[in-house]
Parts: C-alpha cells; sequence; structure tokens
C-alpha cells in the first residue's frame, strides 16, 4: 500500500475527520461490509466517568484497507462521544523508514501523543530502547483476567525485563498465497508449506507470458515486503542478522551468503526471466497487491491485507487463492510462521496516560474490534484467545479463521540446525538496521552484479554501524 508519511492532525470528537486512502486499482461498487454497531463496556463508562473531558492524542499505524482505517475511527468516535472526551488520531506509515525517529524526537521534545499502536516486531524494541515507553504491565495483567492469554509472538516482542511496554492490540498472521487453479493445471500439489526452491521451481513451472501469467510476485526492491521475503530466506537457510540475545551481529555467514545466493538467482538467471513480472525490480509495498488482485501473479507474500481486498471487493482471484504457512530451507523443516501484532504502547511523559490505557483497552476486543475486524477480513484478528470465542465471526467468518487462530499459539521458539531460535530476544538494532532497508539495499547491489560474499560481507559492516548506534559494541 502507497502510504503518506506526513503526520497531518485530525481531530475529532463525535465527527469523522480521517480521510485515507484505499488500495490502488479496487473499485467502489462493492457494498460495503455490514457496520458493527460499536458500543463501549459499561465497566469502561465507569472507568473513564473520572477522566471526563480528558484528551488524547493517538498515532495510528495505517491498515493497508481503507475500510478498516474508517471502521477503527467509527470505534474511536464512539468512545470519544460516550466519555466526554476526545481523540485526536493521526494515521502514521510503518514503511518510510523514519517512524521510529519521529516518534522518539517528539518523546524528548515533549510534544509526543499519548499512545500509538504499532507493530509489535518491527518497532516496539526500537522505542523501548530509546527510552520512549511507559510500563504497562498493569493493563496486560487486567486483560489477561479477561480475555486469556495473548499471541504468543508478544511475549517476545512486547516483554523487557520482565515487563510489558505493549499491549497486544490485533494479531497480524504470516501468510503466503498461490494460484491453486494454475497448480492444479499443472497437477502440482496444494501443500501446507513448501521450500522455497519448489516454489521457485513451481512458479516457473505454471508461467506463461503470453497468457499474462507470471509466477513469481516477490521483489526485492525497497519495500516492507521484500524485507520479510529476504529476511525470511536467510533464516531458512540457516544466517541470521544477530545471534539469539539481539546483541551480537553475525550476519556474515555462509548460510547467509547461500540465501542471498539463492535469491539472486531468481532475479538474474536468464531461466528465471518468464516467471517475473514487467517491473518487479522497483515494486513498492502495494505493486504485489496490485498485480495479485490484477489475477497475472501466481505467487506473493503478503499480509492477509491483499486476502481482505479480495474477499471484500468481490475480486475472482479470492476463490482461486491458496493460503499457507510459508516456505522452509535447508536449515528447518517447518516454515518460520508466527506473525505479529499491532500492539498499543503509551509514550514517557503522555500528558493523560489514564486515559490512553482506556482507550487501549476498549479496543482490544468487543464491538470495537470487531467493526475493524470486518472490514478487513483475516488481516485484523484477535490477539487474545478469549476474544477469538466472543463473537461467531472469528470462528465461521472466513475458512482460514481457524489456521490463523493456531498461528497465535505457535509454540515459540522455533528452532533452526545452525542453532538460532525464532523469534529471537528483541534486538533494536536488527529492528533499526531493517527500517533502514539495508536488506534490501543489498540485493539491489547483488542484482546489479556484486558477488553475493562481498555484498554480505559490505552488509554485515553497515549492521554492525547500526548496532553501535543503537549502543552494543561488537
Amino acid at each position: 500500500m502507497v502510504e503518506k508519511s506526513d503526520l497531518s492532525r485530525r481531530s475529532f470528537l463525535g465527527m469523522s475527520a480521517l480521510g485515507v486512502l484505499g488500495l490502488a486499482g479496487c473499485g467502489d461498487s462493492t457494498p460495503a461490509a455490514p457496520k458493527v454497531n460499536v458500543k463501549v463496556p459499561q465497566v469502561l463508562l465507569d472507568e473513564a466517568a473520572k477522566l471526563k473531558g480528558g484528551s488524547v492524542g493517538m498515532l495510528s499505524q495505517k491498515l493497508y484497507a481503507e475500510a478498516a482505517n474508517q471502521a477503527l475511527d467509527r470505534s474511536l468516535q464512539v468512545f470519544a462521544k460516550e466519555t466526554s472526551t476526545t481523540i485526536r488520531n493521526d494515521l502514521v506509515s510503518g514503511d518510510t523508514g523514519d517512524m521510529v525517529a519521529k516518534m522518539d524526537a517528539d518523546v524528548k521534545a515533549g510534544t509526543s501523543r499519548d499512545l500509538a499502536f504499532v507493530s509489535d516486531r518491527r518497532f516496539v524494541g526500537q522505542l523501548y530502547n530509546l527510552g520512549d515507553l511507559t510500563d504497562v504491565t498493569d493493563v496486560v495483567d487486567e486483560m489477561r483476567k479477561l480475555y486469556g492469554e495473548p499471541a504468543s509472538e508478544a511475549n517476545n516482542y512486547c516483554v523487557f525485563n520482565g515487563k510489558w511496554y505493549a499491549i497486544p492490540y490485533h494479531f497480524i498472521a504470516s501468510g503466503m498465497y498461490l494460484r491453486k487453479d494454475w497448480y492444479e493445471e499443472k497437477g502440482l500439489k496444494l501443500k501446507p508449506y513448501y521450500t522455497w526452491e519448489e516454489l521457485r521451481d513451481n512458479a516457473l513451472e505454471v508461467s506463461d507470458p503470453s497468457k499474462r501469467r507470471y509466477g513469481w510476485g516477490i521483489t526485492a526492491n525497497r519495500s516492507g515486503d521484500a524485507n520479510g521475503f529476504i529476511a525470511n530466506v536467510i533464516n531458512c537457510y540457516g544466517g541470521a542478522i544477530a545471534d539469539n540475545t539481539g546483541t551480537k551481529v553475525v550476519f556474515n555467514s555462509p548460510e547467509t551468503v547461500d540465501g542471498v545466493q539463492f535469491m539472486a538467482d531468481i532475479f538474474t538467471k536468464p531461466k528465471y526471466a518468464p516467471m517475473l513480472p514487467p517491473g518487479i525490480g522497483s515494486w513498492t509495498d502495494s505493486s504485489n497487491n496490485e498485480n495479485w488482485l490484477a489475477q497475472i501473479l501466481g505467487l506473493t507474500l503478503n499480509q492477509f491485507s491483499v486476502y481482505a481486498d479480495s474477499k471484500t471487493k468481490g475480486n475472482p482471484v479470492y476463490a482461486n487463492t491458496h493460503v499457507f504457512n510459508g516456505a522452509t530451507g535447508p536449515a528447518i523443516k517447518e516454515p518460520l510462521a508466527f506473525g505479529e501484532s499491532n500492539s498499543f504502547v503509551v509514550f514517557k511523559g503522555a500528558k493523560n496516560a489514564d486515559l490512553a490505557k482506556v482507550v487501549a483497552k476498549y479496543m482490544v476486543s468487543g464491538t470495537a474490534l470487531l467493526g475493524v475486524a470486518k472490514e478487513a477480513p483475516c488481516l485484523v484478528n484477535p490477539s487474545w484467545d478469549k476474544v477469538w470465542d466472543s463473537d461467531p465471526y472469528y470462528t465461521k467468518g472466513d475458512p482460514a479463521f481457524p489456521a490463523l487462530r493456531e498461528q497465535t499459539r505457535a509454540k515459540l521458539p522455533m528452532k533452526t540446525r545452525t542453532g538460532f531460535s525464532f523469534p529471537q530476544t528483541p534486538s533494536p538494532g536488527e529492528q533499526a538496521a531493517t527500517a533502514a532497508y539495508l536488506l534490501t539495499d543489498m540485493m539491489q547491489s547483488v542484482i546489479q552484479g556484486t558477488k553475493p560474499a562481498e555484498a554480505v560481507a559490505a552488509t554485515h559492516a553497515k549492521i554492525v554501524q547500526v548496532f553501535e548506534q543503537q549502543g552494543y559494541k561488537q
């Protein structure tokens, strides 16, 4: 999704004030999903009564579905109206590379919002390391009594020194998608997961440029999707950016070089040219969505945004989509699929931390979450176990839901034969290196002719610099 990086303020009290972008290439003729009658639980009304007249500044990591952003807006409006409070909500892109720097600058200047929700896997570790977050263990403990356990991954990405610094909001599953009709035409099996080599070979098998069929739909260009792809391949081959403590850079290894060579072959060998769609070398985060919905791709890697949009917009590709958990490699025999949560953080120095915490409690369950989830099916899912059982929609709303729920219960960590355990200890250094697009820049260098071993060594040196900037001497 192409997202604007500005943080222009939009204030509201019972009146919509969010202007959001929809997924490019999607028409507006399909009827919107039924609106949920959003209500604020009485217990939270009682808790907010003493905060009447207060205001909260909030940042929302933009969801890749216009209707979901609007539904989130509606939920906040209801809370503001029924509690006689004001909520100022700003949308922020998680893919610009400077989001954490801007948040940190605001905290240090005393001008930050009160709370935000961001990807726990990508951003919480950095914000914690910068000293920008407050302890929210009390909120998480309270929610555990009501909703059971949060997604497994949250225990890794939201907890530091035994304390919670982020409140799991909604779960975002890992997903890959292939065209099952194209596979069936070629007699290829539909499986719960594949090796990366199988996916590459199958992509070539189903490709036919004369019919605008391109089997491979994953870019290595600067984007969040490419970051995820490159890191996953390297991990599956047995490499990693950092050791299991998250403090020592170990990127320059034979396994990392092997993984980079595998990816380089896809984009440089003439053999694989027929499976690459035109322009894939310059794709951004919206491009695979657009091309998948245009029905010209046989495989892509994406959050469930593209799946949600194909369903809500009535795109024929939805019926021809095979969802699977991901790929394996030489170092691991199960996909590294454990997802992430968009999680609420309360910034240090928040002017109304108490009200911010009540807003977070309200948004994670009940009709406030259901309204957003229905507008982004399978993209926005409960992070808390008992919330899955709170409405029939989460159990019967889509065939993919049972598998998504199981992903929240993944038994972690997953171990590679090279000794790495995933998810690793949250690493501000790794998060910062990934946000700086060092992985995608490395792949662009290789595609342009640099030998994989040389590119890996050069990138290792750059990652070391990032880690040292984060305070981890190498």
